[in-house]
């Protein structure tokens, strides 16, 4: 289970590169009047690109829980690029939390796929029925400006396909442009099987 501990901030939303993009009219007095349904199409937007990607786009803190290691000698984080484990902690069946010391597990930084992997020879010992809740950040920037150009295009694109048919209803089987594809494609995972590339 994989949980984002706080959304983008509204600060971080690219409102006025996306009324550009829209080439949206200004000096009329009413350019903040569609500035919540925008912020919405960006999300939307931000949210689809990150969920093809497997990437956060602007750094935040997500908490992963798993009741077992996939691996007990290394375990894949779901979102990356990972910037730092912030924590690493066992929960007991009866809800007590222990703190694992820092000193015990390390972050391999792998833009595809981060890992959390154990100094000595296993991660720490989940009890049964117990947990762990690994909380750490991940981002490709710490502001909007710091993504990289072609990830903003698709953004921009995406959004402003979503606000040109924001009345078809049809539109929900999770289509992408294909513009925005090609700008994506290089930071999707690489999937190894029967030689495919997904």
């Amino acid at each position: 289970m994989l949980i984002e501990e706080r959304g983008v901030a509204e600060a971080d939303l690219p409102l006025e590169p996306f009324k550009a993009h829209l080439r949206m009219g200004s000096g009329f007095g009413t350019e903040t009047v569609q500035e919540p349904v925008l912020a919405s199409f960006l999300r939307a937007a931000i949210a689809a690109i990150e969920a093809r990607t497997g990437k956060a786009l602007i750094s935040r803190l997500f908490t992963m829980t798993v009741q077992e290691w996939a691996d007990p000698q290394a375990q894949a984080l779901p979102v990356g690029p990972v910037r730092q484990i912030v924590s690493v902690t066992v929960v007991s069946r009866d809800a007590m939390e222990t703190v694992i010391e820092p000193q015990r597990y390390w972050l391999v930084r792998d833009m595809q796929a981060p890992l959390l992997k154990p100094s000595g020879a296993m991660l720490p010992f989940i009890p049964p029925q117990g947990s762990v809740e690994v909380l750490f950040e991940a981002g490709l920037g710490e502001s909007w400006g710091a993504v990289p150009a072609d990830l903003q295009q698709a953004v921009l694109m995406l959004a402003a396909h979503y606000y040109e048919y924001r009345h078809e209803t049809r539109l929900g089987d999770g289509c992408m442009p294909f513009g925005v594809s090609s700008l994506i494609e290089r930071y999707r995972p690489l999937r190894i099987g029967l030689g495919a590339r997904a």
